[in-house]
């Protein structure tokens, strides 16, 4: 959360360390001010209510009804959003987004644009949908015209032709359907019906098969495929259709027809058989069509003028609707007097934000013009209170790092005043090459730039996340920057930039580089790894030796960073058994074994010796006694190596039996006699490690005590060594970038892009991850605490609760 100014007055300065110190406060509202006050103290958003009513259902809760209308209100936005999405409008975005409207006008104001809008909608469909029916009524009768005028072309041939064979005392009168009928006596003649529409043409197969055999083939169908595809009235899709023509005989015929043409989804149309009605009928819907599309682009014009004074206004009345239902959710959880004539709310506030309140509480008063002010006072509970952090855009980041893997617990020591450079520097130490982090560098370059730009827009999932730890990712390309160079590696090839190699070849033809070696000729190079030993047969073998030592050195000062804020933990929080009984055992325990490693390594790179350690350290636990020869590194260092090693078996017991029956000890003291109190300022060393939780429990279950300091000694004492290995990852991972060996221009973009940018960035992300929250927070983080989350305008979603 952004830091907030006072009103009169600088705020403190901000202390990520230790939360903010909270107090929770009760307010006494009269029922006349309390809206007005609730919309000033969203405003300052500085004060978590707790909900008073939490027996009673939403619909048992005093406001219930004015929710219930901003809901209705927030329904109405959301159609005149969907609406202008549909028609292709952009709510217009201001900046004094503060409308003056009442609620109650506005609740009258879109109601009546969304009848309005409703009204437009039923008409435009109803017209749209008689204009899609005209545009199919009137290619039918083209084009079933077309099959009349091919008949009766056909028929005056036929009759021609037969004129010349049998008598001119032949009709002209010829059937339009077989050779046979025009043979038939006219006495003997039956009357066809005529049905005529289109069918989807995916159907027009089935739907010629289904009528052959519904009606045994005494049917005549005449089909024919429109050119384009047409808007089908019923569902408002462009679909392609067939235009048919059926002729039947008997009315139980047509019923059958009828049916299968609702089945199919087939539009009937009248058509006339003479050809002047047809011309007539086109003619006639031509110029209906012709009406009705005038008539529709009126009614679009019209509805894209409401529409665009919507948008005008839109975000105004969203942001007001939003507010209100914000604020009668917050009046929802103040309990009622018994007179109704004052609301009485509690909740959690900064004590630095008190005045700020205070303030808002008076301005509420007048402006509300109650002849009775709103009541502050402080509240004294034992119940924990939220967690703050005041951050800003550049710690808030690495404060969400944290709080993934638990919210600190109230006034608990903050690891993410520490994370802000070592989670950085330990993705470096496994990432580290200058060239890639300049690649990454400029890319987090362009996020911070654009950065107005892109926080005003809605991103995808992946680039929301990478746009809101942009400057967790600069500091890593930074510290990646950094360790390339100490590394010497430009996408894995060493430069001699500061200064030439220090390693000189032994001959003019240099013949001998990867066998026997180079002999050293020149100054040492003055920073980071000679670019010598880059290819050199002992490449491995020094790297190997150099990186590992690091990163034990690394994960140790780490480690001990995490019990010494345990330390501090305890300190202030007045808990001197932890100090007694698990800081100083930790710290002996820790570094009498890998403390001692770490000064072992920095002894050897100092003397240069050739001792192995991995052979002191395994005999210092087998043969403690024995002589150390060749591997030992100063004086009495065997005296030495017997001391930790009798001061860390010391420590388990130490860490496991005393604090458990301490604690025992301390309750039985405290719950002698059901009324005593513990007397102010008597001597508190020795103080129940319970006694800052928010519940007090009356029974102390000495099995489940012992149990969990014994589940924690033995965490601890195989966490040190697994913590302690863990962190070689640091050395493992640094490989990753050797392995890649790129061919051609193309394959090196993609594969460092791809591979290396990507693939590797995540990979060191997540074990830099990893090592904070399992090797370094687990020796002092409860994160057991739950976040502070004010009544803010500020907070306020997109989404409708």
């Amino acid at each position: 959360m952004a830091e907030h100014g006072g009103g009169g007055g600088c705020c403190p300065p901000m202390d990520l360390f230790r939360s903010e110190p909270m107090h929770l406060v009760q307010i006494v509202i009269p029922i006349e001010s309390a809206h007005l006050t609730a919309s000033y103290l969203g405003d300052i958003g500085l004060i978590q209510f707790k909900d008073l009513n939490a027996e009673k259902s939403p619909f048992q809760r005093t406001y219930a009804g004015q929710i219930k209308r901003c809901g209705e209100m927030a329904r109405k936005l959301r159609y005149f959003k969907e609406q202008m999405s549909k028609a292709g409008f952009t709510p217009t975005v201001k900046t004094d987004a503060k409308s003056d409207i009442s609620l109650d006008d506005l609740e009258v104001k879109l109601g009546d644009l969304e009848a309005e809008l409703i009204e437009i909608n039923a008409n435009s469909e109803k017209l749209q949908r008689g204009y899609n029916e005209l545009v199919e009524y009137k290619l039918v009768l083209q084009k079933a015209g077309e099959f009349f005028k091919a008949a009766q072309t056909s028929a005056v041939a036929q009759h021609r032709e037969a004129a010349s064979d049998q008598g001119p005392e032949e009709s002209l009168e010829t059937s339009l359907l077989t050779d046979q009928e025009s043979k038939i006596d006219q006495g003997k003649q039956v009357k066809l019906g005529l049905l005529a529409g289109l069918v989807p043409k995916a159907k027009a197969i089935a739907f010629e098969r289904i009528l052959f055999r519904a009606t045994r083939g005494n049917v005549f169908l005449k089909q024919a495929a429109l050119v384009e595809a047409v808007v089908d009235p019923s569902s408002g899709e462009k679909v392609e259709k067939n235009v048919f023509l059926v002729f039947f005989s008997g009315e139980r015929a047509k019923s059958k027809i009828l049916k299968i043409c609702e089945a199919f989804g087939a539009n009937r149309y009248p058509f006339a058989e003479d050809v002047g009605e047809q011309e007539q009928s086109i003619a006639e819907a031509s110029g209906k069509i012709s009406e009705i599309k005038t008539t529709i682009d009126a009614g679009l014009l019209h509805r894209g003028n409401l529409l665009q004074t919507i948008g005008e206004a839109y975000e105004q009345w969203n942001l007001l609707v939003r507010r209100e239902k914000s604020i009668y959710h917050t009046l929802n959880m103040l309990s009622i007097d018994v007179t109704k004539k004052c609301l009485v709310a509690e909740g959690w506030s900064p004590i630095y934000a008190t005045e700020q309140i205070q303030d808002a509480l008076e301005r509420a008063t007048i402006d509300s013009n109650s002849q009775v002010g709103a009541i502050f006072q402080v509240l004294h509970t034992k119940e924990l209170p939220p967690t703050f952090f005041r951050t800003n855009k550049f710690t808030d980041s690495f404060q969400t790092i944290v709080d993934a893997y638990g919210v600190a617990k109230y006034q608990e020591a903050n690891p993410g005043v520490y994370t802000i450079v070592t989670f950085p520097f330990l993705f470096a130490v496994m990432f580290g090459d200058w060239g890639h982090g300049i690649c990454l560098l400029l890319a987090t370059l362009v996020l911070i730039l654009k950065e107005k730009k892109y926080s005003t827009q809605k991103l995808g999932d992946i680039m929301e996340m990478t746009f809101g730890g942009r400057y967790v990712i600069l500091l890593m390309s930074l510290f990646s920057i950094y360790t390339g160079l100490i590394y010497n590696e430009f996408f894995s090839v060493p430069f001699e930039l500061f200064s030439p190699s220090a390693y000189v070849c032994r001959d003019a033809s240099c013949s001998e580089a990867t066998t026997i070696g180079l002999i050293k000729g020149r100054d040492t190079y003055p920073f980071g790894v000679d670019p010598a030993w880059h290819g050199s047969r002992s490449e491995l073998p020094f790297l190997n030796s150099l990186k590992m030592k690091m990163s034990i050195l690394l994960g140790v000062a780490q480690m001990n960073l995490g019990i010494i804020m345990s330390f501090f933990n305890a300190l202030y929080f007045g808990n001197f058994v932890n100090i007694w009984f698990q800081f100083i055992p930790q710290m002996i325990f820790l570094n009498g074994l890998f403390g001692y490693l770490s000064m072992l390594i920095i002894v050897k790179w100092c003397t240069g010796s050739k001792a192995d350690l991995y052979h002191v350290m395994i005999y210092m636990f087998l043969s403690p006694t024995d002589e150390l020869g060749e591997n030992q590194l100063f004086a009495n260092q065997k005296t030495v190596q017997l001391v930790l090693l009798l001061l860390s078996l010391i420590a388990v017991p130490w860490m496991l039996l005393p604090k458990p029956f301490i604690l025992k000890a301390q309750h039985n003291r405290t719950h002698q006699g059901q009324s005593y109190v513990p007397i102010a300022g008597e001597d508190e060393s020795l103080q129940v490690e319970a006694s800052h939780d928010s519940h007090d429990h009356e029974e102390f279950e000495f099995s489940e005590v012992f149990v969990h300091q014994l589940i924690h000694t033995i965490e601890f004492v195989l966490g040190a060594v697994s913590n302690t290995a863990s962190y070689l990852r640091l050395w493992a991972l640094r490989y990753n970038n050797v392995i890649i060996l790129i061919v051609g221009a193309i394959v090196f973009i993609f594969a460092t892009i791809g591979v290396l940018l990507v693939m590797e960035t995540l990979s060191a992300f997540l074990h830099a991850l990893r090592l904070h929250w399992v090797e370094f927070q687990n020796k002092f983080y409860e994160g057991d605490g739950y976040k502070f989350h004010p009544f803010s305008f500020a907070l306020l979603g997109d989404e409708d609760e």
